[in-house]
Order: C-alpha cells, then sequence, then structure tokens
C-alpha cells in the first residue's frame, strides 16, 4: 500500500506530458457501429488531446443528423500516468425496431425507426350517467426535451372527444408544470338530456410549494353550443391542493384539500365560482379505512345551464340517478366505511363498503339552511388493481327509489 502510495505521488510530481486518447469507448449505439461512430467522431487511438477536442468531437457527431442525444465524456486510464485518456462517447439514436430479413444466417435485423415514435394507449373509462368513453390516447415522448409529451386524445361514446395536449415538466423555477391544448367536444348533459358541444383551447401552470401542497393556474377560451346559446368566452382561474395520499385509490390516515376559484367572462356578465372539496380518511382496526367528504361549490351570479353543477350519482349523491337536479350552488357530503378482502400486499385489491351521502343543489340567492338536504345509503363493491378500477354500487334514494351506479377506469 505504501509502495502504491509513492508511485502515486511520484507521478504527481513528476511533469506530465501532453495528454493522449488512449482508448475509445462508445455507448448507446444499436445501430450504428463502433467503427462509424469513432469515423464520425473524427478521433482514433494515439491522438493527442487538445483542449477543444472534447467539444470538437460532440460537434461532429451533432453535425452527422444521426444522434438525438450526444455526450462525450474524459477519463482518466491509469493513476500512474495521468497522460492517458479514456474518451467515452455516449450516443441515442432514439426509437429503433427489430427487421426480419428472410435470411437464416441473420434473421434479424436493428433499424432507426423512421418518423415519430408514436406510443398508442387505449381508453377506456366508465362514468355514473355518461356511459362508456372508449378511444385511443396517441403520444409522442419528449418533443420538447426531456420530462415533455405531445399527445392525441381520441374517444367515443360517452364523451366525444378530438384534441392535442402538450405538457412539460421542469426541475426547478416558479413554474414546475405547464399543460396545454386544444381540444373539440360532444357530451349529453344527464339532466337537461342535451348535447353539450364545446371547443376549447387552455393553458395550465403548476407549482410545487412543498410535497403535498401544489398551486396551479389556468387560462383558456371555450366556445359552447348548448340549446340554443352559442356562447364563446374567456376564463381563469386558481386552485389550492393539499394531499398527503400516498396511494390516492385506497389512502389511509391522509387529508385531501382543494380550494378553486374561476371566473367566466359570460355574454351576459362575468360569473365567479368557487369550490371547496375536503376528504379525510381514517384507518381503523385492520385495514378498514373511515371516509368522509364535504363538497361545496357556489357563484356569484346565476350559470348557464352548461356551467351549473349537477346532484347525483356517484359523483356525490347516490340512491340518485346522475344530474338528477341542477342549479347553482351544490353542497354534499357523504361518510363511507372500506372494508378491503384481501391482502395488503396483493396487487390487485378487492373490497366492498358502506355509506350514507347527503346533498343539495339550489338557486342563486337562496340560503342552504332553507333548503331540504336529500339522503341517501347503500353498499358497493369495488376493485382496485394495476391498471383497472372498477366500483359498483346499491343505494336507496329516501324518498325515492333503489338504483345501480358504476364507475370504471382503465388507465395506463
Amino acid at each position: 500500500m505504501l509502495g502504491a502510495a509513492l508511485t502515486i505521488a511520484l507521478a504527481l510530481i513528476q511533469p506530465a506530458g501532453p495528454e493522449r486518447i488512449t482508448a475509445i469507448q462508445i455507448q448507446g449505439n444499436t445501430v450504428t457501429t463502433d467503427e462509424e461512430v469513432r469515423r464520425l467522431a473524427g478521433v482514433t487511438i494515439g491522438m493527442p488531446l487538445e483542449a477543444t477536442t472534447i467539444d470538437d468531437v460532440a460537434a461532429r457527431l451533432r453535425a452527422a443528423k444521426r444522434f438525438e442525444r450526444v455526450e462525450v465524456r474524459k477519463r482518466f486510464a491509469s493513476i500512474a500516468d495521468p497522460t492517458q485518456i479514456v474518451l467515452v462517447i455516449v450516443v441515442d439514436e432514439g426509437a429503433v425496431r427489430i427487421e426480419m430479413t428472410g435470411d437464416p444466417s441473420q434473421p434479424t435485423r436493428v433499424v432507426k425507426q423512421r418518423g415519430p415514435n408514436l406510443m398508442f394507449l387505449p381508453v377506456v373509462d366508465g362514468e355514473d350517467g355518461y356511459g362508456l368513453t372508449y378511444g385511443v390516447r396517441l403520444a409522442v415522448p419528449q418533443p420538447l426535451g426531456a420530462q415533455s409529451r405531445l399527445a392525441f386524445p381520441l374517444t367515443w361514446g360517452g364523451m366525444k372527444q378530438a384534441g392535442v395536449e402538450v405538457d412539460k415538466t421542469f426541475a426547478r423555477g416558479a413554474v414546475q408544470r405547464v399543460f396545454a391544448g386544444a381540444s373539440v367536444s360532444r357530451r349529453t348533459n344527464p339532466h337537461f338530456d342535451e348535447d353539450d358541444d364545446r371547443a376549447r383551447v387552455w393553458v395550465r401552470a403548476e407549482h410545487a410549494i412543498v410535497r403535498p401542497l401544489r398551486a396551479g393556474a389556468t387560462l383558456g377560451f371555450q366556445r359552447v353550443d348548448f340549446f340554443e346559446a352559442r356562447d364563446t368566452f374567456a376564463h381563469g382561474g386558481a386552485d389550492l391542493v393539499l394531499d398527503t395520499r400516498l396511494d390516492p385509490l385506497l389512502p389511509r390516515n391522509a387529508v385531501y384539500a382543494r380550494a378553486a376559484w374561476d371566473r367566466f367572462n359570460l355574454p351576459a356578465g362575468a360569473v365567479a365560482r368557487t369550490e371547496l372539496d375536503g376528504r379525510g380518511y381514517v384507518g381503523l382496526v385492520g385495514q378498514n379505512v373511515l371516509a368522509v367528504r364535504a363538497l361545496r361549490t357556489d357563484s356569484n351570479a346565476p350559470l348557464p345551464p352548461y356551467l351549473q353543477p349537477l346532484l347525483g350519482g356517484m359523483a356525490n349523491l347516490r340512491g340518485f340517478r346522475a344530474g338528477d337536479a341542477a342549479g347553482d350552488t351544490l353542497v354534499a357530503m357523504s361518510a363511507e366505511l372500506f372494508v378491503p378482502l384481501t391482502s395488503p400486499l396483493d396487487t390487485a385489491k378487492l373490497g366492498v363498503s358502506v355509506f350514507a351521502d347527503r346533498g343539495t343543489v339550489y338557486p342563486d340567492g337562496q340560503r342552504l339552511a332553507d333548503q331540504k338536504l336529500r339522503e341517501g345509503y347503500g353498499g358497493s363493491v369495488w376493485l382496485t388493481a394495476a391498471v383497472i378500477r372498477f366500483s359498483l354500487a346499491v343505494a336507496h334514494g329516501r324518498g325515492a327509489a333503489t338504483r345501480v351506479h358504476f364507475s370504471g377506469t382503465l388507465a395506463f
């Protein structure tokens, strides 16, 4: 050990000669051979390493237009001789695919994929009152660099939609995520039994203040066709979300709270809408969880029918059909006991629950104290897995009928 230390010390005090490349390592290449990368880089073993060599090699490789990313690193080949340099070249050729050649001696080959690197994700979503939505979501990863995505949702059924969305996340800064898009859509309003046709453009920015607390702001423009209304208006809003849930599908000892304010510059005049949504989850004996929720949506003036909140269904009042009533102010509350039937170590979780819901909706200018809260009671069976979430509930509305409600999502 003492001898090695003396060797290093002697090497450090001896005058160093010019640095030379004694080895070249190529990483990340799949289609392009090592020899071709060296040729494009213009480097050979034994050549001197000048002050500009690393930048020159990277520039030559980028100029070849074969790689999406190029990185050139300098490493020392020997502790005893600091003039011996290993040049590490890291390249990213982007998406590649495997082709069949028909040659028995070499049945497959790897080729660079031409055109956009499209990803296809199926969309399957069932929502109480709106039915089944199905389609596909096309996505192009990293169109604006790392942590970015360009998506094209195309759906039919309950929600007919075609759009384009771009999403970009930043590692630091005041704005940590930007989400923007444009879409045209049609969905039947379950209360009015009328098609709600919309064309939208929007942009949203988000910032994580601390890990469970997030703030966001949205600006947008809409055109709505609903009954005889043909309204075009701008809107903007802000929201603050506190979410301590580690598992949003089956949280325990956690809270979720959201406060939102939106302003709509409608043709008849500006209207402001607020929403307060609070949820708490308390772990009981075993895996059992008691969940409580309180929700209030309000406005400072009468809302057009296409902006009115809807009461009923899985969203806020089981035992009544989705969209059973609509108004300018909605108040709802619920308590639900979740009883998992599977082990917490299982990937798929199956369980049952019992619940009690209360809620009302009423026009602008009236008071909550003057309203009669509707009540619904029942139970449900639910399933959550890696990409599946499904719930089926049977509930009886007090003074109404017994109804079956469902919701389900297949997410990737």
